[in-house]
């Protein structure tokens, strides 16, 4: 068996899987970076806001390097249940252009067959035509997972991770502003990890999700998913979003805006702030934003920043200013 680094670097790929780190493990070799930066860009136009906003980060360390892009894809329903393919398409061309080795798609929708919503979404024709590799992680052989022990976390019997995860060297996600009815409050970054456990694996008949989605520990599950791998870039779409119901619809509200860091903790406390803004249900109002179980659990094993005063705001023109200050206002207030 191989131990698996903090930052998710594979050593040599022998054995048919491997069992990572334990989350203490994992625990003490974070090097969370304080303060957080994370950009917003008040905009309608969707292509150009994402582009503006990949531009603050340094795309020129993708080049040559094999990228994993995780959107959200857990049902076949349109945006903003699931990634908006110009975000994906203008993601993959921003990546295209400073020549990255390799881009692989991978996704394990939730509701509905993932490859039937994949192709119901037009992720394959996307793919197909930018010259992207798209991976059904439910077709994935025992050899191509990473078990995950439940050492130090809620999973009564861990999980397991894609091994084309760890076998990257970059990974971006890239996810929704929504509310989940389902148990986990809000589906933004750290929710977005649950498209990459496996629901079940060969030889196996127990099923991970059943034990996630019944679980009195869910939202602090759903948060020691995201120790387990590193993001180099987090996009968050928020042109539109669900201030109730979710994740495949809802209540819909339209932000305008589009926020990017490195951090998901930092990001779905963002989030979270916007939701407070536009009214939100219950379990997403009450108490502060830090107090959240996927954010209080993310943060205390280090996924993240640990408080609202390590979040650094940047708008990135003058008319995302004032969305920054009410933002900000939110994050003092409640945060």
């Amino acid at each position: 068996m191989i131990a698996l680094s903090a930052l998710g670097t594979v050593g040599a790929l022998a054995s048919a899987y491997f069992t990572v780190m334990s989350l203490r493990e994992m625990k003490a070799n974070k090097g969370v970076v304080r303060p957080a930066e994370v950009y917003i860009i008040k905009t309608v136009d969707r292509g150009d806001g994402v582009k503006r906003i990949l531009s603050k980060f340094n795309l020129s360390d993708y080049r040559d390097k094999k990228v994993f892009l995780k959107a959200n894809f857990n049902s076949a329903d349109p945006y903003p249940a699931s990634t908006h393919l110009d975000t994906l398409r203008t993601i993959i061309a921003s990546l295209k252009s400073q020549e990255v080795n390799e881009m692989i798609i991978g996704e394990r929708s939730g509701m509905g067959d993932t490859r039937m919503v994949l192709e119901r979404l037009g992720v394959f024709e996307l793919a197909a035509k930018a010259g992207v590799k798209v991976e059904v992680l439910n077709d994935n052989p025992l050899s191509r997972w990473v078990k995950v022990e439940p050492d130090g976390t809620h999973w009564l019997r861990g999980f397991y991770l894609p091994k084309s995860l760890f076998e990257a060297d970059r990974v971006i996600q890239t996810c929704c502003l929504k509310t989940h009815r389902f148990g986990g409050h809000f589906t933004m970054s750290l929710k977005n990890s649950v498209g990459l456990v496996a629901k079940n694996v060969p030889g196996e008949l127990y099923d991970y999700m059943v034990e996630l989605h019944t679980s009195p520990y869910q939202r602090l599950m759903i948060a020691e998913i995201n120790a387990f791998y590193k993001t180099d870039l987090v996009i968050l779409d928020a042109l539109s979003g669900f201030a109730t119901g979710g994740p495949e619809s809802g209540r819909v509200i339209q932000p305008n805006l589009i926020i990017a860091s490195t951090d998901r903790v930092a990001i779905d406390a963002v989030g979270a702030a916007i939701l407070r803004r536009f009214g939100s249900t219950p379990d997403v109002m009450k108490g502060r934003i830090f107090e959240l179980e996927q954010i209080k659990r993310a943060a205390e094993i280090g996924v993240g920043v640990g408080s609202a005063d390590d979040i650094k705001l940047i708008p990135l023109d003058e008319k995302s200013k004032e969305e920054v200050e009410w933002i900000e206002e939110v994050l003092q207030k409640q945060g």
